[in-house]
């Protein structure tokens, strides 16, 4: 492990330099690795896995289904790679179980059942096993149970791999059954090409993914953009101005000098009228939600926010009506003028 100053707090954490990619082969040289799930974080880490040069990796998927298909179109190849989750389950020494936090709850008694002592279970969100009052998801006592949890989607966790960067990603250890838990756990990590791995908790992974997801990442920065670009057409700007102004320059400028070099990097290189005005006002935006991410983290710790979750996806309409709260979304003029600002980049108007 590698000691690094974060703002004045030093933490751990492990990169390839210290945990080759030989050396995470080694350990895992004799498991048999079963992604179960193909949806959204199984595709990336199997085929990143598979990239990397672990040939132990197989599938475990539901046959007929979309996700069957997209597996099959990938190259696993049924009955060799590419199972039924159940056999699979049964034939992994780890079983990486990467289907939505619903269907884990679902799918338990069968994964439970296909578990021998020694065998891992993997997990790349806390949310099962801390919230288990809900799930009902108790790993047995013989089984190692850890977590590497990419900090991106798993597109990004594929494209970052294509492009040499990974994706950081955060590990920890729930239960060490056979003594090799950790060494299995960072091996797993380097092996679907994380940029970096710091330590966490199985609960301080849940807690600040949770409210993540619904803050700064994507419900805040949702609402915020929205509240801006009402008002600047409430205000007589035309669509693309106020969407310009909203998203764009954001999403293809600004917040790529952040990415880069920081915020403060960022205001030092606008203009002094954008920087005053960015220094200013943000303690005002600061303050203000202040309060509302107080009672977002409440409800995340309090396992309110788990129970809205696993009462919607549960519903059997619930594929339905999510089709319809993302069609009012895409439907709306804010992102119809999307659509049309980013049909005129000029890399898509060539093609």
């Amino acid at each position: 492990m590698a000691k690094i100053d974060f703002g004045g707090v030093m933490e751990d954490v492990v990169t390839n330099d210290e945990f080759s990619l030989e050396k995470a082969k080694d350990i895992l040289k004799d498991e048999t690795i079963a992604v179960i799930g193909y949806g959204v974080q199984g595709p990336a880490q199997a085929l990143n896995m598979r990239d990397n040069g672990f040939t132990n990796v197989i599938i475990g998927q539901r046959e007929g289904e979309h996700y069957w298909d997209k597996a099959v179109d990938d190259g696993w190849i049924p009955g060799k790679t590419l199972f039924p989750i159940e056999e699979a389950a049964k034939r992994g020494t780890i079983v990486k179980y990467l289907v939505s936090d619903a269907a884990q709850m679902l799918l338990w008694p069968v994964i439970e059942k296909c578990l021998n002592p020694g065998d891992a279970l993997y997990f790349s969100h806390g949310f099962s096993v801390v919230y288990k009052e809900q799930t009902k998801i108790i790993p047995p006592r013989n089984v190692d149970v850890f977590l590497v949890a990419p900090k991106g989607s798993g597109r990004n966790v594929r494209l970052n791999f294509l492009d040499g960067s990974g994706i950081n990603s955060s590990y920890a250890v729930f239960q060490d059954a056979t003594g090799r838990a950790n060494e299995r756990c960072l091996a797993l990590g380097i092996a679907i090409g994380s940029g970096y791995l710091f330590p966490t908790t199985f609960e301080s992974e849940v807690y600040s993914d949770l409210t993540g997801e619904r803050g700064v990442l994507m419900g805040c920065l949702a609402g915020v953009m929205e509240a801006q670009y009402t008002l600047l057409r409430k205000h007589g700007h035309s669509p693309s101005e106020a969407f310009n102004e909203t998203v764009e320059e954001l999403t293809q400028s600004l917040i790529r000098l952040v990415a880069e070099n920081g915020m403060d990097w960022m205001f030092g290189n606008c203009s002094t009228t954008a920087q005053r005005g960015a220094l200013d006002w943000a303690p005002r935006f600061r303050d203000a939600v202040a309060p509302v991410f107080d009672k977002l983290y409440e409800s995340v710790k309090s396992g309110e926010e788990t129970r809205i979750v696993l009462k919607a996806n549960s519903a059997p309409d619930y594929a339905v009506k999510l089709k319809a709260e993302l069609d009012a979304i895409k439907n709306s003029e804010m992102w119809r003028a999307g659509a049309a600002v980013r049909a005129l980049r000029p890399e898509n108007r060539k093609k």
